[in-house]
């Protein structure tokens, strides 16, 4: 597993490729789908999927409503075990939300029909608001 790592001081991957090495997300192409729609920053600044990054890069990664802040501490060139990836970063990133608030927010009554356009409108605006996106709500 050691040749997966990049040997050197000057090693360098792309962004996208690293953050499906690492398994932040599930694919590379859902990684570098990220980087173009502007969810992932390089120290600060949105990237574009064949931006380098180095270790001591500060990666922030918006996927699946959750924020990522994670510092690279291992080059990888090619998809690990979760084991091995866990030891490529550090995870800066706030815990996630507890369960229980996450499915409490679109629950129904076992029996109570399809939801009403009414409803549907009231769980977006519940799930839009219980979210954490900036420039959300209506």
């Amino acid at each position: 597993m050691a040749a997966a790592a990049q040997d050197g001081p000057g090693g360098s991957v792309r962004v996208d490729s690293w953050i499906w090495c690492v398994r932040l997300t599930k694919t590379r192409s859902l990684a570098a789908a990220a980087c173009r729609a502007g969810h992932v920053r390089v120290n600060g600044e949105r990237v574009k999927p064949a931006q380098a990054v180095r270790p001591g890069d500060e990666v922030r990664l918006h996927h699946a409503g959750r924020e990522r802040i994670v510092v690279v501490s291992k080059v990888l060139n090619k998809r690990v075990g979760a084991a091995v990836a866990a030891d490529c970063f550090v995870d800066n990133s706030p815990p996630p939300p507890p369960r229980e608030d996450v499915l409490a927010l679109g629950l129904r009554d076992r029996g109570a029909g399809r939801p009403t356009k009414r409803d549907r409108r009231e769980l977006e605006r519940l799930r839009l608001h219980g979210s954490a996106r900036p420039g959300a709500g209506g």
